[in-house]
């Protein structure tokens, strides 16, 4: 069990004790980096998405209410950081979903570890962005329906429903990868 939760932890950082943000940084910087990463930028967007983020963390963190989960506030915070930054940016060529296959593939052909990675990374990115978002989010946030549905600001239910789609999508894709 963690010594304290992030919920004190962040409760005490908003009161001033800076050591309190290097915990929760500690804890949540690896989670929130490959959130950003995994949503199909580059290493350099991912980087100054992250950084962003924990920035608006800072300023925001006299508007944290305690009770309320802080990964799902983190993340919200993240949510609207990356939705915010595409909005404005608007990407000239859009994120490509299909991986071409490896030349040495072909049937019967096993895959190692590195491209059955490729292949599922290509398959969330090809997820519509409401399922991408909420799968991530479940992954690699370690977030339950209701945070999720806090972080992205829909209902449990629908989340519940992006959660089922995109499950379903991403078997679909992998089962035809393997035949």
């Amino acid at each position: 069990m963690r010594e304290d939760a992030d919920e004190e932890l962040m409760c005490r950082y908003a009161a001033g004790d800076a050591r309190a943000f290097e915990v929760l940084y500690d804890r949540w910087r690896g989670p929130l980096y490959r959130y950003f990463l995994r949503h199909g930028g580059a290493e350099s967007v991912a980087a100054d998405l992250y950084q962003g983020c924990w920035e608006k963390v800072i300023r925001g963190r006299d508007r944290f209410e305690p009770g309320t989960p802080f990964r799902a506030w983190l993340f919200r915070v993240a949510h609207n950081h990356r939705v915010d930054h595409y909005r404005r940016v608007r990407p000239e060529q859009p994120l490509t979903a299909e991986p071409e296959a490896p030349d040495e593939a072909g049937p019967g052909h096993d895959l190692d570890g590195d491209q059955q990675r490729d292949r599922l990374r290509a398959a969330v990115l090809a997820l519509p962005a409401d399922q991408r978002d909420a799968m991530l989010l479940k992954l690699e946030g370690d977030l339950g329906l209701d945070e999720i549905a806090i972080a992205t600001g829909v209902g449990r239910e629908t989340v519940k429903s992006r959660l089922r789609y995109a499950t379903r999508k991403l078997k679909e894709v992998l089962a035809n990868d393997t035949r």
